[in-house]
């Protein structure tokens, strides 16, 4: 109850996508009217897809993976950032991680994808720019840099995301993640600085 209380925006954030991405599981209309979805993003201008399909994912799995990332990286972010510097970031990274798909995938009209890909994405750059060797365990077993677990998660997603046939949005991590960065940059001001002195203390 506690973690709740002091990190409201992850747990509502968490119900939303869950219970979005359920419906998602067994209305097909839903999913099709909220996916990100080239051809009526770029011709009806149904611009509300890059938003809504950053709540839905194709499975469980997908939804699993996303969903226990927020979890961890979450509370701590909010509570160091705050709530409405936190919200601000996720939602303008998984706006900036669909705003990538669009113009990347622009000339493929039938190109569709759901995912909280840029959100999660853009969270984790923040958490590699203000707390690069913080401790983070992949699996619950193998220990990583949180900085150095965002480089990786980015760069195998935008190698994932030149795959075709995909509705899972990896192009957007790389997106979402140059989005957290800008707005890392601009919601804390001194990150920058405070990161130098975090890689001199640790190799200096």
């Amino acid at each position: 109850m506690e973690s709740i209380v002091s990190s409201p925006v992850t747990f509502a954030l968490l119900a939303a996508n869950i219970v979005a991405s359920f419906v998602a599981f067994t209305v097909p209309d839903f999913l099709a009217q909220n996916s990100l979805w080239i051809r009526p993003i770029r011709d009806q201008k149904q611009y509300h897809r890059m938003l809504t399909s950053g709540f839905l994912h194709v499975n469980f799995t997908h939804l699993l993976v996303n969903m226990m990332t927020l979890y961890f990286f979450g509370p701590p972010l909010e509570n160091t950032i705050g709530s409405t510097s936190f919200a601000l970031l996720y939602f303008g990274s998984l706006i900036g991680g669909s705003i990538w798909e669009v113009v990347d995938k622009r000339n493929k009209p039938d190109y569709r994808a759901i995912g909280a890909s840029g959100a999660i994405s853009g969270l984790m750059s923040a958490v590699g720019l203000l707390f690069p060797f913080a401790m983070i365990y992949v699996f619950f077993a193998l220990p990583i840099w949180a900085g150095l677990y965002a480089l990786i998660f980015i760069v195998v997603s935008f190698i994932y995301s030149q795959k075709e046939n995909t509705m899972i949005a990896h192009g957007a991590h790389l997106g979402g993640a140059i989005a957290g960065i800008v707005m890392t940059l601009i919601l804390v001001p001194g990150a920058i600085g405070h990161l130098m002195q975090q890689i001199a203390g640790k190799f200096g």
